[in-house]
């Protein structure tokens, strides 16, 4: 289970699990969810873009994932945020799909593209994850506190001089980078997973940012090495077991906010049924 191929899958999925852990805080936070699903999606278009002409998949991912994060941000100062996120996707799932018909060659990339391959990860590629996962938290690092702030209270950030525009299109940039480095390790669909549900979940647990930021980075790493484990152990595949396993953390986080809402909320109504006998 730790080879050098196994190794090298542990230690790229632990560095996309640290990067999506504290991205998706802040997705969670500012109701990215969409644009989040958007742009993985529309990178990969970018991938197949780059395989049809025998470029490198990653610098198709970092391409479209930047024009599309800049796409949305643009067309969502004129639009609802939700509509120019649909626009972007559709038009490059489009795309995608005219790269798709021009070549039946590079199927298995595609398909790893999509669904992930972890194991597939060569230890060269394990540079270009890394630089790319330090350049997207060390931006998360330097805008931390104005981030917080136009994500928590935008209006009264804006008021404050914080500005908002500025900060919306840095943070889908940096979604864009998060993206980029992710698809060839989870995939383009997993990705969307491994940002909302162990940020979701924490959030459900703690409502601290730091604590739940820190949280959400544990239940990722979690997350991504219980896939791999589980995996390895039953020749299933890794994308079915990051999925049900994000649910399953996600479902837990639910529940225990509903079991703490109604522990606070029981002395409050003992409370109020002793009241009139004892003013009686």
């Amino acid at each position: 289970m730790f080879s050098g191929l196994m190794l090298t899958a542990w230690e790229s999925a632990s560095i996309v699990a640290v990067v999506a852990g504290v991205v998706g805080f802040f997705i969670v936070l500012r109701g990215s969810a969409f644009a989040a699903h958007a742009l993985p999606n529309g990178a990969f278009a970018g991938a197949a873009g780059a395989s049809l002409i025998g470029v490198d998949a990653i610098v198709g991912l970092a391409v479209f994932s930047i024009l599309g994060a800049l796409t949305i941000a643009a067309l969502g100062r004129r639009a609802r945020h939700d509509v120019a996120t649909a626009l972007v996707i559709v038009l490059m799932l489009g795309l995608g799909s005219l790269f798709l018909s021009m070549t039946t060659e590079y199927a298995p990339q595609i398909y790893s593209l999509l669904f992930g391959e972890v194991l597939g990860v060569s230890s060269s590629e394990l540079v270009p994850i890394g630089v790319i996962g330090l350049v997207a938290i060390a931006a998360i690092l330097l805008m931390y506190r104005p981030l917080m702030f136009s994500s928590v209270m935008p209006d009264v950030a804006a008021a404050r001089g914080v500005r908002t525009r500025r900060m919306e299109v840095a943070f889908l940039l940096v979604v864009a980078l998060t993206t980029t480095m992710a698809v060839p390790v989870v995939g383009a669909l997993l990705i969307f997973s491994l940002l909302i549900s162990p940020a979701a979940a924490a959030r459900s647990f703690t409502s601290r940012p730091l604590g739940a930021m820190g949280l959400s980075v544990i239940i990722a790493l979690a997350t991504v090495w219980s896939a791999i484990a589980l995996s390895y152990l039953s020749n299933l595949p890794i994308g079915f077991f990051v999925g049900s396993i994000g649910a399953g953390t996600y479902g837990a986080g639910r529940g225990f906010s509903a079991w703490r809402r109604n522990r606070q909320a029981s002395p409050r109504q003992s409370s109020q049924t002793l009241q009139p006998g004892v003013a009686g």
